[in-house]
């Protein structure tokens, strides 16, 4: 598809209209630093620490290092928002969700887009200035809940990612050639094979010269962990391991230590232990710490991967570590044992409050487990904590000891639990936005409901997607719940009166929010994961003011910046396909101003291929072998049969691949797709195999045709929960 952008440049105009109505951008723009002659992403340590003083920048992926997704511009405000119109659009060549948000420096809008794939665009035009892929190695796909990436970070002329299978890259701004490329998982960790099991898709954060990152792959069995890595080199500098490993080979640090005693068996064989930091980091230069979260202990069943029950330290916890050496400092645990896949890491940020009558640093989070925490910065100390949505699970916090009060029934030992909010939480990795100016913090939130039933006694937890629980259970008049699903609402939050403020209706859909902006035009934006529209509300009374209806959902939050006095608004659109993977998803970078007069095209019809297969010639017996092979390589990304399990994957029984097994094999051992992330399998399948797979594929293929018995052994694309670990 090819790229295009589109402009109306009223640049000049409305520049003189603002001034003469009086919208001035803020006190602070006009005293901005001149960046005219900067070099592309010239990030410095010292426009990091004071991004506030260039509100018309956005250079880091919380806008600042505080992360409140707050711009001080206000020339878009309630009075004129009305008026908001689309600038121009740019495509992107994907049919991919889009989890990225955006950064804007000096002229240059960035954004990285599934599969990794990254774009530079004129910030006045929508003009590509260039695209980077790294070429994702496809066969590391198979461990992975997703291929979206939410962010990328920017240092000293560099654009810098993580991407799914496990790699950090530097990117030269100007250009988009590669300049450095790190294994975040190398070989020399000793990790075997377990190694392919990490996937990265959160945004880096840099500070002090060195980038953070974590993994993904808490339910494939991993140990979680935190690394840092030299900005200019990509040389690692430190790690810390979240979790405990073998006590037999030693501890990595004392902190590590003391956490073993939180354990009991043989965790390190069972899962790995999880504890993944996969989203929710943060750096604060007025502690000169680095904050995170970690994720569940794996599988979610306790019982299965312990038998006395302990806190399992240190997943679903918020940590916090020297930035220059990764030694611990503090941690707060918010779940401890956890059974319901409670991960610790959503979107954090500090924020200077008065609480009791005292001016506090504090960090602010609205968990996953459906409770708004709040803790003091420099030494983790719970100052409240409180439900923001349907809880079930716990009937508060106690405040002497930090440690949630558990309802017994909700650990479903004998009987299932209808858990609210769900394993898909109370809300996720969709960025929340703080105003300084309101004083709430407004929260993509979630009431979730997922039944909980843990396996049979004795039973073992298989290897792979480790979970420990019997999905599909009922629950029948055991408690007053009796719900499924997911839906969201837009919620703005006090955190020191310890209320919701106001809330919008709840939208009802599965797949409900997107992340959120806040600015100084006392705005709110918000997208529809669910839905279509992106939406400004009013930050103080949760009016709705305006909307624009963007073809397709909407994930990553919204930014805002200036260029020659007009402020603009930007947001990475796009969702999975409706109607298969094959099918267009309209993603694209929007960008809005006052008065924009750009018109999206409409939609194109579109036709699903249809089921066109080959005639089945081969023997039962090779049919047979390439059922096997195929459930072992290649059901975890194309489902069951062939039939697309996920929509980031194409269903293979109408590809035209079946028809020649040449082309076949250039793809699945050669690696013809690779920019699409199918790399080669060829280390891990013959030739005799790829012909037994395509014969399988073929075979299932002219069943489903015939709709005769075989037909019925063919799934449909199965539904996502929620779960959002990707």
């Amino acid at each position: 598809m090819e790229t295009r952008g589109r402009v109306f440049t009223l640049g000049v105009l409305l520049a003189v209209l603002a001034v003469l109505a009086g919208s001035a951008l803020s006190a602070t723009a006009a005293a901005a630093p001149d960046t005219s002659t900067a070099s592309p992403a010239d990030v410095t340590a010292r426009r990091l620490t004071h991004a506030e003083r260039e509100p018309g920048q956005w250079m880091a992926y919380g806008g600042t290092y505080s992360e409140q997704r707050f711009s001080e511009l206000k020339q878009i405000n309630t009075g004129n928002v009305n008026r908001l119109g689309l600038q121009w659009f740019a495509d992107y060549e994907t049919n991919q969700d889009q989890h990225g948000s955006p950064l804007y420096i000096d002229g240059v809008i960035y954004v990285s887009t599934a599969r990794n794939v990254v774009y530079a665009f004129d910030g006045r035009t929508g003009r590509t200035l260039w695209k980077y892929n790294p070429m994702i190695h496809g066969e590391r796909l198979r461990y992975n809940l997703g291929l979206v990436n939410r962010g990328i970070a920017a240092w000293n002329g560099k654009i810098i990612m993580g991407t799914i299978d496990g790699r950090l890259v530097a990117i030269d701004a100007r250009n988009g050639r590669q300049v450095w490329s790190t294994d975040v998982i190398p070989a020399s960790l000793g990790l075997g094979e377990m190694a392919n099991h990490y996937s990265i898709t959160m945004a880096p954060r840099v500070a002090k010269g060195k980038v953070f990152i974590g993994a993904s792959g808490g339910e494939f069995g991993v140990r979680g962990f935190i690394a840092a890595f030299d900005a200019e080199t990509g040389k690692e500098a430190w790690r810390f391991w979240t979790v405990p490993g073998d006590p037999a080979k030693g501890f990595e640090s004392k902190a590590l230590q003391r956490a073993a005693k939180t354990w009991d068996g043989q965790w390190w064989k069972v899962s790995g232990g999880g504890g993944t930091v996969w989203d929710g980091v943060l750096y604060d230069p007025v502690t000169d710490l680095l904050y995170f979260g970690t994720g569940n202990a794996t599988p979610w069943n306790p019982r299965t991967r312990e038998q006395d029950g302990g806190d399992n330290l240190y997943s679903a916890c918020i940590i916090a570590v020297k930035p220059d050496t990764g030694e611990y400092v503090w941690h707060y645990q918010e779940t401890p044992g956890d059974g319901w896949d409670y991960d610790a890491v959503s979107p954090m940020m500090t924020a200077d409050l008065t609480i009791q009558g005292k001016q506090q640093h504090v960090i602010l989070q609205p968990s996953k487990n459906g409770f708004f925490y709040v803790l003091e910065a420099r030494t983790g100390r719970l100052l409240s904590a409180d439900p923001f949505t349907v809880v079930n699970w716990a009937t508060g916090v106690d405040m002497a000891t930090g440690r949630p009060m558990v309802v017994p029934g909700a650990r479903y030992r004998s009987d299932p639990w209808d858990l609210a909010p769900g394993v898909q939480g109370g809300h996720s990795w969709h960025p929340n936005a703080f105003s300084p100016q309101t004083g709430l913090v407004y929260i993509p939130a979630w009431e979730a409901y997922f039944t909980m039933a843990g396996i049979p006694p004795g039973a073992k937890v298989p290897p792979g997607f480790s979970l420990g629980i019997r999905m599909g259970a009922k629950v029948e008049n055991l408690q007053p719940y009796d719900r499924q699903g997911v839906s969201g609402r837009l919620e703005a939050w006090d955190p020191v009166a310890r209320k919701i403020v106001w809330e919008t209706p709840q939208f009802a859909n599965p797949r409900p929010t997107g992340g959120v902006l806040a600015t100084a035009g006392n705005l709110v934006f918000m997208g529809n994961g669910g839905g279509k529209t992106l939406s400004a509300y009013d930050a103080k009374t949760g009016a709705r003011l305006w909307s624009f209806d963007a073809q397709t959902a909407i994930f990553a939050a919204p930014i805002s910046y200036t260029l020659d006095g007009v402020q603009y608004i930007a947001a990475s659109v796009g969702g999975a396909a409706q109607g298969g993977y094959f099918a267009p998803t309209h993603a694209r970078m929007l960008v809005f101003a006052l008065d924009g007069k750009a018109v999206l095209p409409e939609p194109e019809p579109y036709t699903p291929p249809q089921l066109n297969p080959p005639p089945s010639t081969a023997s039962a017996q090779v049919i047979a072998h390439g059922g096997d092979v195929y459930a072992q390589f290649c059901s975890t990304c194309h489902g069951v049969n062939g039939m697309q399990g996920r929509t980031s994957f194409p269903n293979l029984t109408v590809s035209p691949l079946l028809w020649t097994q040449g082309g076949f094999d250039g793809v699945v051992l050669m690696g013809a797709r690779a920019d699409k992330g199918m790399g080669s399998f060829a280390q891990d399948l013959k030739s005799e195999d790829t012909a037994a797979i395509r014969a399988y594929l073929i075979a299932r293929a002219n069943a489903l045709k015939a709709g005769g018995p075989g037909a019925a052994a063919a799934a449909p694309p199965r539904q996502e929960t929620g779960h959002a670990e990707n």
